[in-house]
């Protein structure tokens, strides 16, 4: 794939941001109308609506195996976890990977492995803040569970967060998706919780950061050591 200079300079922005843009500039304008400084307050608003809705193609790992990251943000859990009930997974602990998104961050979500789309969940709930690991059981949120090729299944879970109010998943029931591919969108600052088999090795840390659809957070097949990581 080839990257050009305009892909850094103009970012692609998701068709789901355009109204929410488009809401934001005219706001814009009436505040610089009725007062110039607050007209630059109202672009500023405009601006960072735009990164906000960014959505930048991935270079995506295919390697068999690997799990990568369904959200850009900063890994908050990487630890044992019985899988919420609506996921309807096998029961037993599993391994779960969680990642925080900021208002700064992308807030497209992708696939973290190839598989059907076997079972879709929403759950309403509260809006507490993403970060919190209570978050995972307490705020509103949308679970999707995939069954791979060898019969294996995983479970994606967007999280509502303090600002998100409106989570979309675009994938369906039946849908066939490849690692990396784009399923979903939160908005405004959320999580995005990732369970796993338990014999998964993770290779995350908590405090590292991620990019959606590159990061790989975990081998399904390759065994070995979880991965450690320190502050430099």
């Amino acid at each position: 794939m080839t990257i050009k200079m305009a892909d850094y300079v103009i970012p692609r922005i998701h068709p789901e941001g355009r109204p929410f843009i488009a809401l934001f500039a005219v706001a814009a304008l009436l505040l610089g109308w009725l007062w110039s400084p607050l007209g630059w307050l109202g672009a500023a608003a405009t601006l960072w609506c735009v990164t906000f809705f960014r959505d930048p193609d991935r270079m995506t790992p295919v390697q068999p195996g690997l799990v990568v990251s369904s959200a850009d943000g900063q890994v908050c859990f990487v630890g044992p976890s019985d899988p919420p009930i609506e996921l309807a997974m096998q029961a037993g602990s599993v391994l779960k990977i969680s990642v925080f998104m900021s208002v700064f961050d992308v807030h497209v979500n992708r696939s973290p492995l190839d598989g059907k789309v076997a079972h879709i969940a929403y759950v309403p709930g509260k809006f507490l803040n993403a970060s919190l690991d209570k978050a995972s059981l307490d705020n509103e949120r949308l679970g999707m569970r995939l069954t791979l090729a060898d019969g294996g299944e995983v479970g994606v879970v967007q999280i509502a967060g303090l600002v998100a109010r409106r989570i979309k998943c675009f994938a369906k029931t039946g849908d066939d998706l490849r690692t990396g591919q784009r399923f979903g969108l939160i908005r405004f600052g959320s999580r995005v919780d990732i369970y796993l088999p338990e014999s998964a090795v993770p290779l995350v840390a908590v405090g590292q950061r991620t990019i959606a659809g590159e990061t790989v957070l975990a081998d399904l097949i390759s065994g070995g050591a979880p991965r450690q990581a320190e502050v430099r």
